[in-house]
């Protein structure tokens, strides 16, 4: 029996722009990422607003057979079903984290003959959204430890602060560290942790959000943790 890596190895790949073509996407509302990937416009959702909404069909939480047969294999599993019946269907899956992928539980392209396919790309970047969210959240908490050194003008408290750092991988020994060792030009030092990338802050607003502008408030409205002043913050839960 062949493995999931050698299956998606052996798989002829149509084009990502011959199967957008056959769903109704443009050139135009492309960005190409090689010749099996690509990001969509989302001036298709204008251009086809007038089009009857298709039906939504939730694949939710089970439990994953012996074999690893979970949410995603189902899901990619329906879609190919429905896609052979004459249906056009495709399916929406999140991008793995790469923790995952490198731990016992392997990556979340799916398995045997219902797996995305390059498989290997999609389960280690795929177009780099993931790196782009852990940059820009750890770009705020090293602005955040230098504006504290710098004078701390907001009179934040560094003890209290709650912008922990963020890691695409599972690395049980950053969860819990303190930063600002070696001196006062390194920082003050204190408590603080990495969490994995998929699980920030940034994460999810981007998931949320309907477009750049609202992309912009949304990150405008982050809290990063109280002023010196301000009561203590409640337990968490």
């Amino acid at each position: 029996m062949k493995s999931d890596l050698e299956i998606a190895q052996a798989t002829q790949q149509t084009p990502i722009a011959e199967i957008a073509s056959d769903l109704g996407i443009t050139d135009d509302e492309l960005y190409l990422y090689g010749k099996y990937k690509a990001k969509v416009h989302l001036s298709v959702l204008d251009r086809l607003r007038d089009r009857p909404q298709g039906k939504y069909v939730v694949v939710s939480a089970i439990t994953p057979t012996p074999l690893g047969e979970g949410k995603t294999v189902q899901t990619i599993g329906l879609g190919l079903g429905l896609n052979k019946r004459g249906k056009k269907a495709f399916v929406c899956l999140r991008q793995p984290s790469m923790g995952p992928t490198f731990g016992i539980k392997g990556g979340a392209a799916g398995g045997g003959h219902a797996q995305v396919v390059p498989m290997e790309e999609f389960n280690l970047h795929l177009t780099g959204d993931i790196h782009a969210v852990g940059c820009a959240h750890n770009l705020l908490a090293a602005m955040i430890d230098n504006h504290i050194e710098k004078g701390n003008q907001l009179g934040i408290d560094p003890l209290r602060l709650e912008w922990r750092r963020v890691v695409d991988v599972s690395d049980r020994a950053l969860r819990q560290i303190v930063t600002g060792l070696g001196g006062s030009k390194n920082g003050i030092p204190r408590e603080t942790g990495f969490d994995i990338t998929v699980a920030s802050e940034v994460m999810a607003i981007l998931a949320l959000t309907s477009g750049l502008q609202d992309l912009r408030q949304r990150m405008g409205r982050i809290v990063v943790g109280p002023a010196k002043e301000t009561a203590p913050s409640p337990p968490r839960t």
